[in-house]
């Protein structure tokens, strides 16, 4: 019986490598360790799972698809969150939530019934585009406002910044502890840590969790058509296909029509001729580079944009992206 999990929470804007912290991070298990990865999106497919696939037995993984993790009292969540701990019993706990969420509300949250005494959670880590703040972009109000309270402020994304504008960045920025890196680099060694005092204790085992199952995932009637899934809310709108493993795509088409559309985040995960493939790009961020993927479940495709789309405009050209 778990108790006290060390929990981590890597949290930032869209496109500032969170995932590819995590990838790295996973590299670093140590083999006496369970890991347990839970992962939110805007979207309602479920990428990043897709993204971080391993046959690693030593990690297992959790998804709550749709809108912002920071409604942690939720029944999504909550059964997300209880069903993974289960199935998992980990030593340690990583939480991502969406770029567009509200990391500090997710923090507070956690610390409460009925995660108090189960989640020991440690100072969160904030993983910062280093590129984009030297250009200077803003920050999102909601992650700007959980900077002040991290444990760590990661700048990815820092390999072509001089001291200058580094040290421009230090000074926007809260005292707080900073690591700059590239491609989510980040020693196991530098997550920041909390010891707690003797107090409350419950166990995984011990759950008081809502009675609903959550959604099941949709199958295909029709092996030809996708399962398509639209989020629309305040901090934008997504549209995400799920395609029967079967089909596959060509990869210069799909980098056609992203080059076509004025998306604000691209996550795809694709059965092509080249094996399977992988995109997560940011937009108006200059090439985008496949990488081999692990995921054999289903090609997973999913854009973000900041107002609604013609939905049928954009079924119709993926429709035409397939072998």
């Amino acid at each position: 019986m778990l108790q006290n999990i060390p929990t981590h929470v890597i949290a930032g804007p869209l496109g500032a490598g969170k995932t590819s912290l995590i990838r790295q991070l996973m590299a670093q298990r140590p083999v006496n360790e369970r890991w347990a990865i839970l992962i939110n999106e805007f979207g309602q497919i479920g990428l990043d799972a897709a993204l971080l696939s391993t046959d690693d037995q030593g990690i297992a993984m959790g998804e709550v698809a749709g809108g912002c993790l920071c409604c942690v009292n939720g029944a999504p969540f909550q059964v997300g969150l209880g069903r993974l701990l289960r199935k998992a019993k980990p030593h340690r706990l990583f939480i991502e939530p969406s770029g567009l969420g509200h990391p500090l509300q997710l923090l507070e949250q956690l610390r409460q019934p009925p995660w108090r005494g189960v989640l020991a959670v440690q100072p969160a880590v904030m993983v910062l585009d280093a590129e984009q703040l030297a250009a200077g972009s803003a920050l999102p109000e909601a992650q700007q406002n959980a900077l002040a309270d991290a444990g760590l402020l990661v700048l990815n994304k820092s390999q072509g910044l001089d001291d200058e504008k580094r040290l421009w960045i230090t000074s926007q920025l809260p005292r707080q502890s900073l690591y700059w890196t590239e491609q989510g680099r980040l020693p196991l060694s530098e997550l920041p840590t909390q010891v707690f005092a003797p107090g409350e204790t419950a166990s995984v085992d011990k759950l008081v969790l809502p009675s609903t199952a959550g959604p099941t995932a949709a199958l295909w009637i029709n092996p030809q058509e996708p399962i398509c899934s639209i989020q629309d809310a305040a901090e934008g709108w997504s549209i995400g296909w799920r395609w029967h493993p079967q089909q596959r795509f060509e990869r210069s088409l799909l980098e056609q029509l992203l080059r076509d559309f004025n998306w604000r985040r691209a996550k795809l995960v694709i059965h092509s001729l080249q094996g399977w493939q992988s995109i997560n790009a940011v937009g108006g961020q200059g090439d985008l580079h496949w990488q081999p993927s692990e995921w054999r479940r289903d090609s997973r495709i999913e854009l973000i944009f900041a107002s609604a789309q013609d939905q049928k405009l954009l079924q119709q050209a993926m429709q035409a992206c397939r072998l």
